[in-house]
């Protein structure tokens, strides 16, 4: 048996009420909450699972033959959407899934379906979700290729890059390096964009657990272009805001604060909800896959770029803050300045008026 599973996941942009969602869909569609099923319920922990949205098969054309792809949609309460176009072949093997699998290296040929599906659940959803919008550019792709059987005399390498090349032993080492295994008729390497799970037992929980990890990269990538626009939204009212007159500037500083705490503190408290969007517990190789998939995917990176975003954010509202209070503190002191000048002046006016 083989399956091909090729995942396209979006973000929408606003944190969904995944309850609510699976109330107003269940009339009309297929609806399923995701559950972990081979390990202790304590194992891996979800706050929220998601929901997943069953639709209509697609049939592909690829080199003169017909692909059917079954589709499932999840939508998680963080506010990304993941598709997924399943090809299982319980009469193939390994061979076959890497022949398969060169015919849509880079998921060639399925980026019109995504678009489709996108536009398909966009109109499902919009009417259930307030300012639902969808960026079709940016998304995380990847693949996942399982087979219910080890195979050491295939190759893996070529099916991980999607393509038949001489590869120096530098590359290989690096491709394969992230490779584990539970027992010995097992196997699950992880690359950057695909994997390799060869199983005997339906491996659905760990397929489901680099399904989550591609989700949160997309998100941190997410937050990270949105603290991008907001760095350069926010150079650009501060350089604004220093042709002003004093009491202007002062005004559009607090103005520029204001909206500075509330980005910081909402994507503060989102990017939270991301880290801990799943947790694996007692399950020792599933938390070291799961965490292998998140190095190999280069969370950390882009939860430090975030990081490092959200601290010169900080720095600056600091500096604008300093700034105001060092203003105030001068308009303070005009303020004195002015009265002990009118007590002066109003002393001299006593003494001439005695007169």
């Amino acid at each position: 048996m083989i399956s091909l599973r090729f995942y396209r996941i979006y973000d929408i942009g606003r944190e969904i009420d995944l309850d609510w969602l699976e109330k107003a869909l269940a009339q009309n569609y297929f609806t399923a909450r995701t559950s972990f099923v081979r390990v202790k319920p304590k194992s891996i922990m979800l706050e929220d699972p998601p929901l997943m949205i069953q639709m209509n098969p697609i049939r592909v054309e690829r080199d003169g033959r017909q692909f059917e792809f079954s589709v499932q949609a999840r939508v998680f309460d963080i506010g990304a959407i993941s598709f997924c176009f399943v090809y299982e072949n319980r009469n193939a093997d390994l061979p076959e899934l890497e022949e398969i699998a060169f015919l849509f290296a880079g998921q060639e040929g399925l980026s019109d379906f995504y678009v489709q599906y996108l536009k398909t659940l966009a109109e499902i959803v919009r009417p259930h979700i307030k300012n639902f919008a969808i960026n079709p550019d940016f998304y995380e792709d990847y693949s996942i290729y399982v087979a219910d059987r080890r195979n050491d005399d295939v190759d893996p390498v070529p099916l991980l890059i999607g393509e038949k090349v001489n590869i120096s032993p530098q590359m290989r080492e690096e491709i394969i390096k992230n490779s584990l295994s539970y027992t010995t008729d097992d196997l699950t390497i992880l690359s950057w964009d695909s994997a390799l799970i060869c199983n005997p037992e339906s491996p659905t929980d760990l397929i489901d657990l680099i399904e989550f990890a591609n989700v949160q990269v997309l998100e941190l990538r997410n937050y990270d272009e949105e603290l991008t626009r907001e760095m350069e939204k926010m150079y650009d009212e501060i350089e604004r805001a220093d042709r002003l007159s004093s009491f202007s500037r002062g005004r559009q500083y607090h103005a520029i604060m204001a909206r500075l705490m509330e980005t910081s503190a909402g994507i503060s408290e989102t990017i939270e909800k991301v880290d801990n969007l799943i947790k694996v517990t007692e399950d020792i190789y599933y938390a070291r896959v799961y965490a292998t998939a998140l190095i190999v995917l280069r969370s950390r990176q882009w939860s430090e770029s975030v990081s490092r975003k959200i601290e010169v954010i900080q720095g600056n509202y600091s500096m604008l803050s300093d700034e105001v209070r060092i203003q105030h503190s001068n308009f303070l002191e005009w303020i004195i300045i002015v009265l002990i000048a009118m007590e002066f002046i109003f002393a001299i006016w006593g003494a001439f008026g005695g007169y």
